[in-house]
């Protein structure tokens, strides 16, 4: 395992990019808890999304808020999965813990489009809104503190990546 630090990384993207499995593996090299974003959505929110309703700013607020909250909770550092689609997302987030690094996982819309597709039977989210998540994404290259990586790139890779840059 790599040395233990106070960092705090949030994985980014679309859904179907990887951000549970390359968080998963951050947290792991890095030694510090995973927040799993999705865990934190509202029920209504979950409701929403397997009935292919797209979220609204209005229902991801409660969700940042508390996404905030357990970064700020988090002395030590952590690992968080999220969406984090629009600039205004992220800053949010920003302001909860300062010093917050975002990792962009970048991928294609007929890549996610795929990978959602073949996970639709045990994810919540289906592949009838991954259009809608390439809409509201702004991307936060050239935004300070982002690395973009290629989401198609085998999981080793990325983990070195993210290890060399944070």
């Amino acid at each position: 395992m790599a040395e233990t630090g106070a960092r705090w990384l949030v994985v980014m993207g679309v859904s179907g990019c990887g951000k549970s499995s390359l968080g998963a593996a951050l947290a792991r090299e890095f030694g510090l808890p995973l927040i799993e974003g999705d865990d934190f959505h509202a029920p209504e929110s979950i409701r929403k999304m397997r009935a292919g309703v797209a979220l609204t700013d209005a229902d991801r607020a409660g969700w940042l808020s508390r996404l905030g909250q357990e970064l700020a909770a988090h002395d030590k550092g952590a690992v968080l999965t999220c969406s984090a689609l629009k600039r205004d997302y992220r800053d949010r987030l920003r302001a909860a813990r300062p010093g917050l690094r975002f990792v962009f996982m970048a991928l294609s819309r007929e890549e996610a489009q795929r990978r959602v597709a073949e996970r639709a039977a045990v994810h919540m989210f289906p592949a009838s809104l991954v259009a809608n998540q390439f809409a509201t994404l702004e991307s936060p290259v050239g935004e300070p503190g982002v690395l973009e990586v290629d989401a198609t790139a085998p999981l080793e890779r990325l983990a070195a990546q993210v290890r060399d840059w944070a």
